[in-house]
């Protein structure tokens, strides 16, 4: 957190004159706290993770993608919180931008944590936390493991062993595309329209 405004590092890194990401403050969600999965296509490809922790996203640039099976453990490094309304951001950051790409939202939906002793936020700040997901690709239990310490400290995402659970499976490859308008990062770059409905299934 950055003083009194945890979305001070992320208003500070754009240019919100020549992006469409959103300003956004913030705010407090519904009932139950959401998360989303963001794919983006910048200097390197790789997964957003961002979970609903105190009125913002916490947020976790996952390079290999979620997976649904428990023998894969996925780095996952920490980034700076974003406002609630970029749950719902896809659309290309302009060259010269922070981030700059096509960004689409693979997955989305709500989470629990499943700590019964202790809340999400102070699970985070303890550097190991479990949470369900009901998403439309992610489902079940999941964990965020801290690795290190220090200023820049490793984080480990991965699935939990459980009913929803896929071993052997690589979910970012068979389900690339959006949940929200079911098109791929290339779609979205050239403002095509989708060839198949959302991914909802």
């Amino acid at each position: 957190m950055n003083g009194s405004d945890p979305l001070k590092q992320y208003k500070e890194r754009r240019d919100l004159e020549t992006s469409d990401e959103p300003l956004g403050e913030v705010s407090a969600g519904g009932d139950a706290p959401i998360f989303v999965v963001q794919k983006h296509a910048a200097s390197s490809l790789h997964y957003d993770l961002r979970l609903e922790s105190g009125g913002v996203l916490k947020s976790w640039a996952v390079p290999k993608g979620p997976s649904m099976d428990p023998a894969v453990k996925r780095l996952a490094v920490p980034t700076e919180d974003h406002p609630m309304a970029y749950a719902g951001f896809e659309g290309v950051i302009p060259e010269g931008n922070y981030g700059a790409g096509t960004v689409i939202v693979w997955d989305r939906g709500t989470f629990a944590n499943l700590k019964e002793d202790k809340g999400f936020a102070a699970s985070l700040d303890d550097g190991h936390a479990t949470f369900r997901l009901d998403g439309v690709k992610l489902r079940g239990g999941f964990a965020l493991l801290r690795t290190g310490e220090g200023g820049k400290p490793g984080w480990l995402f991965f699935k939990m062993k459980d009913g929803e659970a896929r071993p052997g499976s690589d979910i970012a490859g068979e389900r690339p595309g959006s949940v929200l308008t079911g098109r791929s990062l290339e779609q979205v770059e050239a403002e095509e329209e989708p060839s198949d409905l959302p991914d909802f299934g």
